[in-house]
């Protein structure tokens, strides 16, 4: 008997053809996972990842970690043992004999056809077993114990309880992408929602100091190391906006000055992101939430965007965002008190109705190109993982 983890995916389960390209990239990031924690081995089983335990593997540690592995749905502590059915009896009673329970179920799964009983036929022997064995009643509904009985390959995995997982995609099935992160609510949201889908992120922040203080950034850094616990490994560029604020706060009118500064932050961000081979970039955006987002200034900062911008707060409202940033552990983080460059040097009544034609006519006051090259040359790489 064989301790292990039985870990299911379903979204991966749709991929037909292409199920076998995600199930490797799953398997490297349940390793990755895993990499400093005792363990035998990752590998496929059909329609399920198995992780291989050793005596000294840390079970709840490592069912945290696989809590954090997007493309689970659960992960469950199991038992192997052979394919014979009067093993799994007995080895299910021995697991379940010091268990307080009034009523109990079976479920079995058989992906392994050529056992010689059926799924219900392997329900209900083993049920009449355990009711045998232990004096208890069976009940298909609500019951207070569930003996999960899986046939896979040739071993038989025993489970009582599941942890739920975080569902989606592998991270890097997807490609990368590039998030424009600040110290704020929404945009951690918005990088846990895109990385679900399968997406490594870089993350990119637009700082003003010395205008701002270094703890602005020490914020930033604690959001992406959040983040981090999904994606193990993420790389964080530190781009300075002071001089760049400077200069539209120079020569361009008051109102326009939150439109100009975000599409800077677009135009660089796609910089840094064609330079990394990432494919999109990523905002917390949602239409209406303050005046820089309603509709006509999103897409006028959108059109200077070659690559594909996302939005997936787009529709969402505010307490949606917190309720979620609570769950994801960031709320707390973006709510210490800090002043970020999107809050200096903000106009008392910004332009809530720009257009592409006219802020361009404006940027010409501007060179772009300098900015951007300055900007760039100072960016600061970190790693955080």
């Amino acid at each position: 008997m064989t301790r292990c983890f039985v870990c299911h995916y379903h979204e991966i389960g749709l991929k037909k053809a292409n199920r076998s390209f995600f199930e490797k990239i799953l398997v490297q990031n349940i390793s990755t996972a895993l990499k400093d924690l005792p363990h035998r081995h990752v590998r496929r089983l059909p329609g399920r990842i198995l992780v291989e335990l050793l005596d000294d593997s840390p079970v709840a540690e490592i069912a945290g970690r696989l809590q954090k592995v997007f493309g689970l749905v659960s992960a469950s502590p199991a038992w192997q043992v052979e394919q014979d059915l009067e093993k799994i009896g007995t080895t299910a009673w021995s697991l379940i004999e010091n268990r307080q329970f009034e009523t109990f179920c079976v479920r079995s799964r058989r992906s392994n056809k050529n056992f010689p009983l059926n799924s219900q036929q392997m329900n209900e022997r083993l049920g009449a077993f355990l009711v045998q064995k232990s004096g208890r009643r069976v009940r298909l509904e609500d019951p207070d114990l569930t003996c999960h009985v899986e046939l896979a390959e040739r071993v038989a995995l025993i489970y009582f309880d599941k942890f739920h997982g975080v569902g989606g995609l592998p991270v890097g099935s997807s490609g990368k992408v590039v998030v424009l992160l600040s110290g704020g609510i929404d945009s951690p949201v918005a990088a846990y929602k895109i990385m679900k889908r399968g997406c490594r992120l870089l993350f990119v922040h637009f700082h003003s100091f010395p205008h701002t203080t270094m703890e602005a950034q020490d914020k930033v850094r604690r959001l992406v190391t959040v983040l981090d616990q999904y994606q193990l490994g993420s790389d964080l560029y530190l781009v300075p906006f002071a001089e760049a604020q400077r200069q539209v706060v120079a020569f361009t009118p008051p109102d326009t000055r939150v439109i100009l500064y975000r599409r800077l932050m677009v135009r660089l961000a796609e910089k840094i992101a064609r330079k990394k081979g990432a494919l999109a970039l990523v905002t917390g955006d949602s239409i209406g939430q303050v005046a820089s987002q309603t509709l006509e200034n999103l897409y006028t900062v959108g059109s200077v965007a070659e690559l594909p911008l996302l939005r997936p707060l787009i529709g969402d409202d505010k307490e949606e965002i917190i309720s979620e940033a609570r769950q994801l552990g960031t709320f707390d983080i973006s709510t210490i008190a800090d002043v970020d460059c999107c809050s200096l040097f903000v106009p008392k009544h910004p332009e809530t109705r720009g257009n592409p034609a006219s802020i361009a006519r404006i940027e010409e006051q501007l060179d772009l190109s300098a900015i951007m090259e300055d900007a760039l040359a100072r960016t600061v790489y970190e790693h955080v993982g």
